[in-house]
């Protein structure tokens, strides 16, 4: 038998055992993110929100003694790209546990490919209500859609006191999610829908719609939709004269609403996941580090990229082995203090935790309230 050693050079096995010692020193955690495309700006904020997450464990010894790498790709938000990416981080880079801060779409699509192949998959701010329900290895960081939507409706007919409303609703898993979840509220706090109005995501003017929203006469608007969406949307109701109060949710939730919107987005009030005026040392001290690391301000992907990789590290910590199932169970009894606020999940892997309330004052993103309603905030359970 000839020896493998004597068909080698030196030099090439030193640099394969080198190689093979790194990886077997690093921890890797799967990424998937809208990098390029119509959502790249939230795809870069999660990425490095995520990344930041990393770079503070690795500091810190990382997991176990291991380095932790973040393994990264690029999905353009689409499901065709976030399948053949989740199957890639499980089947060739090894990954024993994959984040996504991509829209529901994608997230929902790749959730069945971990949960078939015993990966935990944590989604930090997708909200459709059935990514979760891919079964018990699926996580979320962020609130379903249909529980921010129902904190909208307590925001406005409760905190606002405003009782006739207009709902304007972009077409997606998001969109949607949202507005059923205000009218499921809605006559709790004695709110009456006066007209409801669709649009497609490749939508910037928005005259049919503020013609009619103008001839409905409402106290309030309840906008779903992101920030390139709900940017131009309100600066035109605003341009028409409508000067009634318009309620978003963390779609909206960026530096480049305002910057979109202009003098218009002043007042805009959003339901959200991230406090800038937060006194908590993880609030605060994320959002210091991130707009160091990023170069820009912190929004609410961001903070739930860095979200959900801490609760991807934690639980990597706490369950002391990479055995995807020890790992899952660490996920689900996890209690943690986060960017975004004091997390935990239900038995569907559903986040329980304080919705934040934001407005736009002097162009800056600032506290407006804090819904703390257990009930109201209920995630689904099954």
């Amino acid at each position: 038998m000839k020896s493998f050693f004597g068909k080698v050079p030196f030099l090439a096995l030193a640099g394969v055992l080198a190689a093979g010692a790194a990886a077997a020193d690093t921890v890797k955690i799967g990424f998937n993110a809208p990098l390029t495309g119509f959502a790249a700006a939230d795809g870069k904020s999660a990425n490095i929100g995520a990344q930041l997450a990393v770079d503070q464990a690795n500091a810190e010894g990382g997991i176990n003694g291991k380095q932790i790498e973040l393994v990264v790709y690029d999905d353009q938000a689409s499901p065709k790209n976030s399948v053949p990416i989740a199957n890639k981080l499980i089947g060739q880079d090894k990954v024993k546990i994959g984040i996504s801060g991509s829209y529901s779409g994608a997230t929902r699509a790749a959730a069945g490919v971990y949960q078939a192949a015993g990966i935990p998959y944590i989604s930090a701010y997708a909200v459709h209500p059935d990514i979760t329900r891919a079964g018990d290895y699926v996580f979320r960081t962020s609130f379903v859609g249909e529980v921010q939507g129902r904190a909208g409706a307590k925001l406005v007919g409760e905190t606002l006191g405003k009782k006739k409303v207009v709902l304007i609703v972009l077409k997606n898993d998001f969109g949607k999610s949202l507005a059923n979840g205000f009218k499921e509220k809605a006559a709790l706090f004695g709110i009456t829908v006066a007209g409801e109005y669709e649009y497609s995501i490749k939508d910037r003017q928005f005259g049919p719609i503020v013609s009619k929203v103008k001839a409905d006469a409402p106290e309030a608007i309840y906008a779903t939709g992101y920030f390139f969406t709900a940017g131009p949307l309100v600066n035109q109701l605003r341009a028409a004269g409508v000067t009634v109060p318009v309620i978003g949710q963390e779609g909206y939730d960026s530096q480049k609403f305002i910057e979109i919107a202009g003098a218009a987005a002043e007042g805009v009030v959003i339901t959200t996941s991230l406090d800038r005026d937060s006194k908590s040392p993880e609030t605060s001290g994320f959002i210091a580090a991130f707009e160091k690391k990023a170069g820009y301000k912190a929004d609410m992907v961001a903070a739930s990229g860095h979200t959900a990789a801490k609760v991807a590290i934690a639980a990597m910590r706490k369950a002391g082995t990479d055995d995807p199932k020890a790992i899952r169970d660490a996920i689900a009894s996890i209690t943690l203090q986060a960017s975004t606020g004091k997390i935990s999940f239900n038995k569907l892997g559903e986040v329980r935790k304080d919705v934040q309330v934001q407005v736009v004052r002097d162009g800056q993103w600032h506290h407006y309230s804090v819904i703390s309603d257990d009930k109201l905030l209920a995630p689904p359970e099954m």
